[in-house]
Formats: C-alpha cells, structure tokens, sequence
C-alpha cells in the first residue's frame, strides 16, 4: 500500500497543517472552513499511522530507501519565516513557516522515487495529482489580481512558483511516460 510513497513527506505536511491552521484554536471561519482543516489534519496523521504502525502497510514503507535529512528543510524555512514574515507573531511566524515548508515538503518524495525507480502507476498519479493543485493556485491568484484591488501576497506567490518549479521536472517525465504508454522513471 506505501511502496514508493516517503513517510518524510507526509510527516512533513501534517507539520504544515499543523502550524498553519493554528487558528482552529482561536477562531471560527465557518463549519467548511474548520471541516476542511480538521480532514487535512485527520488524513494526514492517518496517513502517518497506516505508515507507521499498520501491520500490512507499514511492512511496505521502505524506510531504508526514505532518508532525506529533513533537518535542512524544516531548519532553513524556520529560520526565513522568522526574518520574512507579514508580522512578527507567533501565529504569523508559524502560517509563513507552513507556506515556506510546503514549498519543498515534496522533495523527500522526488528524491525516493529518484533513487527507487520504482514508481507505480497510483504513487506517480498521486505525486502528479498533488503537484498539479498548485495550478489551480496560480490560477486563483491571477483571478484574484485581477478582481481584487491592493491583493498582494508575495510570501505566498514566491513560495508557490518555488513549489512549482520544483515538480516541472516530474510533471515533464510524467507526461512523456504518459504520451509515450511507458511506465514512469525518473533519471538518476
């Protein structure tokens, strides 16, 4: 069920859902709002524990293969998000860590299935798929620069061009495997 799929990854995301909606803590959007947060967490740490302790699953996560030191991640995108920031406070510093954090939480994943080279069909939608929401946020900010006067958000704009610059590699071999009717790999 996890083959090819890197836990580093996933624990990396449940950290950016975590810091990010910290206001679940503190305030109320809508029922939506806070629904949507608490799935993004609750799949997440599901995620985790299938992977981690699942007597079936966790026999198929490969943690040998899985050792992207995500020490010089989350250490770098700390340290921005303290120097970069809208404001400087605690709330603040954590949100922007999340969007820095998010922007490169993929790279254990890319450099598994890199050194793998065993990408099945489901973990190479799954990574195409996940990579492939950033469009429809690109999209949403031409929309809303277009519709919404003052809108600048440029932690947010830098960090998803990063994000998506980051999965152009995959996205190019993904679509030449596709095109091609060849099963996925990514060279060396």
């Amino acid at each position: 069920m996890s083959p090819g799929l890197s836990l580093k990854t996933q624990e990396l995301y449940l950290a950016v859902f975590l810091t990010r909606y910290l206001d679940l803590l503190y305030s109320y959007i809508s029922l939506y709002n806070t629904c949507m947060k608490l799935i993004f967490i609750g799949s997440s740490s599901c995620i985790i524990w299938y992977m981690r302790e699942h007597k079936v699953v966790s026999q198929t996560y490969d943690s040998a293969q899985d050792t992207f030191r995500v020490v010089f991640l989350v250490g770098p995108c700390f340290v921005l998000a303290v120097l970069v920031n809208h404001e400087f406070t605690l709330t603040e510093v954590l949100w922007t860590f999340s969007i820095y954090l998010e922007a490169v939480a993929i790279l254990p994943q890319l450099v598994l299935l890199q050194r793998t080279k065993n990408i099945d069909t489901l973990t190479g939608n799954y990574v195409f798929l996940l990579g492939g929401y950033r469009a429809f946020y690109l999209l949403n900010w031409v929309y809303r620069i277009l519709t919404e006067s003052g809108y600048r958000q440029w932690i947010v704009w830098v960090s998803g061009t990063i994000q998506t610059a980051i999965y152009c590699d995959f996205f190019y071999y993904y679509i030449m495997s596709w095109r091609r009717n060849e099963r996925l790999s990514l060279p060396a």
